[in-house]
């Protein structure tokens, strides 16, 4: 077990780096969208203040790719100024990382202050494992904070090398990762039974091992998405047009084999001719006619999904279950949300698409756990070591 901002001594004064995921969706003109990954910051952030504790933030946002014009969006300028709304506190971001600006600013810092430092992507060495930029950035505190559960799963300069720079110095988990960790924990080690799963999304390929970690433990999973199609491909049914992963049958053909009487397909769809004309909207059952497309689970599997969810004692769900950005097309995952957020079970979102669906229909605060890391909860629950955790003091 970790420790955690709970566990730090006096903090009065003290300098606290906290390595937080603010990697927030962007408009094209640069605009926030979503600021739920703030949010979900700000238990630990007010903790510290509270205590007296100088903050510096750090963050990666978007994928830079060193050209200033292009990467000009990604500074940390408007999340800075997000969450001093949020906070209620005055900010400051400096648009350097590490350097005489990052050191004067640190140094200045008095208790209750909060400083951003510019996203940790604009510097060449973030992701290329610099132990010297880990040094220079560990000069600039007295306590590391890793709160970034998003990027737990990444090798980065910023959850690695300076906290490994920080030995001998506390280093903890905030509030948001030590919450992740414990329903995780709770899922893997003391499931509730029944134990549903739910998976949706796009592509098998991207969680065959998360697929396989989720058949060893789970009483049934539901399987929804464009992933569908792939899976009824194997089995040798037309698709259609659907999306599916020609190349991937064999890989579907081993895990139903290995999901026999676990796994559960969807009986209708929601079909399509173009993507683009809901109004050709139909219902099939079984087979999909060729030249359709299928977007959605039909009104019978969400009938189905929705009573295993009722039934269920804990559910994991990740991955949307049609093509839920679009409203024509996002009536099963609506539905089944629905039913989680009635549940009186425990009920547990894994991030990426599916916490953005439950928090787009506003039933985020109905969850259990809305997980902020949808890589990350896919690895933690395959049982991919997280090298950023093992750098952080044990209790």
């Amino acid at each position: 077990m970790k420790k955690t901002v709970a566990d730090l001594p006096d903090l009065y004064g003290k300098r606290v780096l906290v390595r937080v995921d603010f990697n927030v969706p962007l408009d094209k003109a640069g605009n926030i969208t979503n600021d739920r990954r703030i949010r979900a910051a700000l238990p630990t952030l007010k903790t510290l203040l509270d205590r007296g504790a100088a903050l510096i933030l750090m963050s990666h946002l978007g994928r830079p790719t060193g050209d200033a014009t292009a990467d000009a969006p990604f500074t940390m300028v408007t999340v800075a100024q997000r969450l001093a709304k949020l906070l209620n506190n005055h900010v400051r971001a400096i648009n350097q990382v590490v350097g005489p600006l990052a050191t004067n600013e640190a140094q200045a810092l008095k208790p209750g202050e909060v400083l951003v430092l510019e996203n940790v992507r604009f510097h060449p060495g973030e992701q290329k494992k610099d132990q010297a930029l880990g040094a220079e950035l560990a000069k600039l505190g007295d306590i590391y904070v890793n709160d970034a559960f998003g990027t737990c799963h990444r090798k980065d300069v910023s959850m690695v090398a300076l906290p490994a720079a920080m030995k001998g110095k506390p280093r903890v988990v905030g509030l948001l990762v030590a919450k992740e960790l414990e329903i995780l924990d709770r899922l893997l080690s003391k499931p509730q039974r029944p134990l549903l799963g739910i998976l949706g999304g796009g592509k098998v390929s991207d969680k065959i091992l998360f697929i396989k970690s989720l058949l060893s433990r789970v009483d049934k999973v539901l399987i929804g998405g464009a992933m569908t199609y792939t899976f009824l491909k194997a089995q040798g049914m037309n698709v259609g047009g659907s999306r599916l992963e020609a190349d991937k049958l064999d890989v579907a053909r081993e895990l139903l084999e290995m999901g026999k009487g676990k796994i559960t397909l969807p009986v209708d769809h929601l079909i399509v001719e173009k993507i683009d004309a809901p109004q050709t909207a139909r219902v099939v059952e079984g087979e999909i006619p060729d030249g359709w497309i299928g977007v959605d689970i039909g009104p019978k599997t969400i009938a189905i999904y929705t009573d295993e969810v009722r039934k269920a004692a804990m559910v994991m769900w990740n991955g949307p279950l049609g093509k839920f950005e679009d409203e024509p097309y996002s009536k099963g995952t609506r539905a089944v949300a629905d039913a989680l957020a009635a549940s009186k079970g425990v009920t547990i979102i894994g991030g990426g698409e599916t916490a953005e669906a439950v928090e787009n229909f506003g039933l985020a605060d109905k969850m259990t756990h809305v997980s902020t890391g949808g890589g990350a909860f896919l690895e933690y629950v395959q049982g991919t070591p997280f090298p950023a955790l093992a750098e952080i003091d044990d209790k």
